[in-house]
């Protein structure tokens, strides 16, 4: 069966740390763009990172430069990402996608998970 497996999110303080992975089950990331996404409490859904597995080329959002980082393993089983110096407004439900950039019927998404930034 072909899913994404999230995990790694929970409650941290205000600067503090955490690493999300993304897991491939049932395919490999080979072909495909991983993205995070995130989505607040009656907010939009937004894209916060991506990675084109093929060349490792990575994208952020102007709200998380420089505070987040994501990578890759040389499996292209699993996709990270870090998050560093987070804030409150970090707090939502975090998404991982994969879009093969061929085949555009490949579409998948993880189950979300949370992330509580909060003293």
């Amino acid at each position: 069966q072909v899913q994404l497996v999230e995990s790694g999110g929970g409650l941290v303080q205000p600067g503090g740390s955490l690493r999300l992975s993304c897991a491939a089950s049932g395919f490999t990331f080979s072909g495909y763009g991983i993205s995070w996404y995130r989505q607040a409490p009656g907010k939009e859904r937004e894209l916060v990172a991506s990675i084109q597995s093929a060349t490792g080329l990575t994208n952020f959002a102007d709200s998380v430069q420089g505070r987040f980082t994501i990578s890759r393993d040389d499996a292209e089983i699993t996709v990270y990402l870090e998050m560093n110096s987070l804030k409150p407004e970090d707090t939502a439900v975090y998404y991982c996608n994969a879009a093969h950039v061929v085949f555009k019927n490949r579409i998948y998404w993880g189950q979300g998970t949370q992330v509580t930034v909060s003293s």
